[in-house]
This record gives C-alpha cells, sequence and structure tokens, in this order.
C-alpha cells in the first residue's frame, strides 16, 4: 500500500511538472511560449489552417489568419516585456508579430503595434519596422536564413533588434490620441499570417517581463 501511495505521488509530481513546463523562467528570465511540438497556450483566427506545427517550428502558410498567445505565462498580459523568436522567411513572404494586442475573431488586429517580417515581400516596409510608424527599407538578412527578431517594450519605447543589431527604436509620443487603440498598453503577443502566398517559420518562441 505504501508503495501505491509513493507511486501516485510520483505520478501526480510528473503530470504537474508536465502542465508548468512552458511557464519555467531560465535563469536569466526567459520563458518559453512554445513547446515546439504544438499550439498549446495559442488562439488562431479566421483560418486556423494557416498555422501547423513542423520540425520544432510554427508555419505560417495560409489564408490570412493571426495566431495569438493565450496561455498560462503572466495570464497573456504584458506591459513591459522582451520578445525572442528565431525567424526564416521564404522569397515573396509577408508576415508581422503583434505587441500590446488582443485575441479578435476576423481582420487585422485593431489593437496595439505590428512589428514587421519581410524581406522581399512587394509592401516596402521590412523586417524591424514598427508597421506604419517607425519603417525602414533596408534589407538586413535574407530569406531561408534563421536570425533572431528581438522586441524590447519598455515605458513608452520600442526597440526592435534582428541578430542582436538595434533596427528601430521608437518612442511614442506623449501626445498620441488615448482613445486610439493603436498604441502601447498592454496585451499579448500574436503571428500574422498575411496571405496565402506568403510562408514563414518561427521557433524558439520566448518571453521575458520587465519590471516597471
Amino acid at each position: 500500500m505504501k508503495k501505491l501511495i509513493v507511486f501516485c505521488l510520483f505520478t501526480l509530481c510528473l503530470a504537474s511538472c508536465n502542465t508548468t513546463k512552458t511557464t519555467d523562467a531560465t535563469d536569466d528570465g526567459w520563458i518559453s511560449l512554445f513547446d515546439g511540438e504544438s499550439l498549446d497556450g495559442w488562439q488562431a483566427s479566421e483560418n486556423p489552417g494557416t498555422f501547423t506545427v513542423d520540425d520544432g517550428a510554427i508555419v505560417v502558410h495560409g489564408p490570412r489568419a493571426h495566431l495569438f498567445y493565450e496561455g498560462p505565462v503572466m495570464d497573456h498580459d504584458f506591459d513591459d516585456f522582451e520578445f525572442k523568436a528565431e525567424v526564416m522567411t521564404t522569397p515573396g513572404s509577408n508576415s508581422g508579430i503583434f505587441i500590446h494586442t488582443a485575441y479578435q475573431e476576423e481582420g487585422w488586429p485593431s489593437q496595439g503595434y505590428e512589428i514587421q517580417v519581410n524581406n522581399s515581400h512587394t509592401d516596402w516596409r521590412r523586417t524591424g519596422s514598427v508597421y506604419a510608424v517607425d519603417d525602414v527599407r533596408e534589407v538586413y538578412v535574407p530569406d531561408n536564413e534563421w536570425y533572431t527578431q528581438h522586441v524590447i517594450v519598455k515605458g513608452n519605447t520600442v526597440t526592435v533588434k534582428v541578430n542582436d543589431e538595434t533596427i528601430v527604436e521608437y518612442a511614442e509620443p506623449d501626445d498620441i490620441d488615448p482613445a486610439t487603440t493603436k498604441r502601447l498598453s498592454s496585451g499579448t503577443v500574436a503571428l500574422q499570417g498575411h496571405d496565402p502566398e506568403s510562408k514563414v517559420f518561427f521557433r524558439d518562441i520566448k518571453v521575458k517581463p520587465l519590471a516597471r
């Protein structure tokens, strides 16, 4: 009987560890948002089939859709934080990373800012742009090559780094319309499926909450 009780406690402990593995912070404060195997903790809008998982990466390929993080880390509501992911684009593709956004069933997210992922699409706004707010035309990384995209949100400033190089440092003005939803506030992150011709990969997706 004693062995049975010990075994049951051990099993419960393992189950608990498995359900919390994506919320454990590393020694430097980073917390994984993607387990590399499933879309657990994420919710897709409009066309969920646009997002699949293959070989440890989220594959974004299909009709317009957005994949919102809705999991347990910080109750998917970030204010000051760092976001980092390894990204790979394919020729002619467009995607994006939304910050301070919120789940919506259809359309382009109306809340927060989009950080552009685009190295060769017809849209001239390239990877690293704070879309339509602080844009860059330069191409810093080629298609078909993994690179690191790092977004830091602190106070009224958004810093975007590509392979550790600062591309944009956008300071939101004090006089921005408080009624607009296209502003810094707090919220979740989302990955963009832009169009059926675009194919983009994301892996090693993680976040680091920052103290205010």
